[in-house]
């Protein structure tokens, strides 16, 4: 078995909406939907690099919760445990720094969108809660 790879994400709420990032066309998994974060460096915890990742990609400070959910999930090329932390946005507007698309849905509307495998079994916990 290939060696887990530490993958951190943020499950960022306004009202009843949580915002999902479309990953870049120069990517793995072109253009699906995804939670923003990314890998934990060494010597990084996994809150920290959350703060980082949304940083550089969103351009916004965090203040990062609980943890939501974690999962393991085996692609083609990468196995990744995903830990999805609650979190809110502390300073500045969400900018497109890295991905294609930036969107705020609901839970209802997750039907509507092809996400990452990987978080299959995060949606379908946000859509029954």
């Amino acid at each position: 078995m290939k060696k887990i790879t530490e993958v951190v994400a943020a499950l960022i709420w306004d009202d009843d909406k949580f915002m999902i990032c479309q990953r870049p066309i120069q990517k793995a998994r072109a253009l699906l939907w995804e939670f923003v974060g990314g890998k934990v460096e060494a010597g990084e915890t996994k809150e920290k690099a959350l703060i980082r990742e949304c940083r550089e990609e969103l351009s916004v400070e965090l203040s990062v919760g609980d943890v939501f959910m974690s999962v393991i999930h085996e692609y083609p090329d990468i196995n990744v445990r995903l830990t999805l932390f609650n979190t809110t946005i502390k300073d500045g507007v969400p900018q497109k720094l890295e991905h294609n698309d930036i969107k705020w849905i609901t839970k209802e509307e997750i039907p509507q969108y092809d996400f990452c495998p990987a978080d299959a079994e995060i949606l379908k916990r946000i859509a029954e809660g």
